[in-house]
Formats: structure tokens, sequence, C-alpha cells
């Protein structure tokens, strides 16, 4: 024998109460190949579950969007939009009532009547006072 098989051979025979150590290690690793497979399908299975619960949810989202892209076709139906603005008392434009350019100044509304914003004054002037001058009332105005 050689000098290197001889404590290997030593190691394979050594016994504890009659099992081999190799033996043991054997089965100490095939019992971690055990376990390691166990988790490594318990993982599988949990991420195979969240795989059809988000495949179920996406499925629920396409159904609603069909659902609502059909309420919205539902919704925008010409026939449906004029009967509504009917209702409502909305009618087309008649040909004949559109203005024209030069009559666009005489149906713009009024302005309101805002006082003028105060602007402050340098700081090396002096400030003036400064009166805000209110129109007098128009003749509907006065009765109220």
């Amino acid at each position: 024998m050689s000098v290197l098989t001889a404590p290997l051979q030593r190691l394979f025979a050594w016994k504890v109460r009659g099992v081999r150590w190799i033996e043991i290690i054997g089965v100490v690793l095939v019992a971690a190949m055990i376990f390691s497979v166990y988790v490594a399908k318990a993982a599988a299975a949990r991420t195979g579950s969240e795989i059809a619960d988000l495949e179920r949810q996406i499925a629920q989202n396409g159904r609603r969007v069909r659902l609502l892209r059909a309420e919205v076709a539902r919704l925008e139906q010409p026939a449906r939009l004029e009967s509504l603005s009917r209702g409502a008392g909305l009618v087309p434009v008649d040909v004949h009532r559109q203005a024209g350019v030069d009559q666009l100044p005489a149906i713009a509304p009024l302005p309101e009547d805002e006082p003028a914003p105060v602007v402050a004054a340098p700081a090396a002037a002096p400030a003036a006072p400064v009166t805000v001058e209110t129109p007098p009332p128009a003749q509907g105005e006065a009765a109220q």
C-alpha cells in the first residue's frame, strides 16, 4: 500500500457503533439533498400560485377594459347625444344666425367693472395717495 492510501483506507474503515463514517456522511448528504429539493419545490409552487393569481387579475382587467370600451361606445352614440342635447334645450345653430367678423365686437361680452390694480410706488419716492373713482350706478342697478 502506498503512503496516501493507508489513511484513506482507515477513514473508510472507521466505524461508530457498527456503522462506517462514510455511510453516515452519505445519509446526511442525501437528507440535505432531499430537504433542498423540497424547499425548491415549495418555492416553485408558491411562485406558480402567484403567477396564476396575476394571470387571473390580467384576465379580469381585460374584461373590465372591454366593458368600459363598450360603455364609452354606447355613451358616445350620436343619436343619444343629440336627444340629450335637445332635452337640455340645445339645438344646432341656424346658418342664418351665424355672426360675421364685423359683428363680433357687437356680441362680445361687456367688460366687468373692476377697479384698476394698485401698483406700489418705488421706495425712493414718497407714495402719493391713490384714489379709485367708481362709476355711478346704472339706472337698472339703482333700483336694487
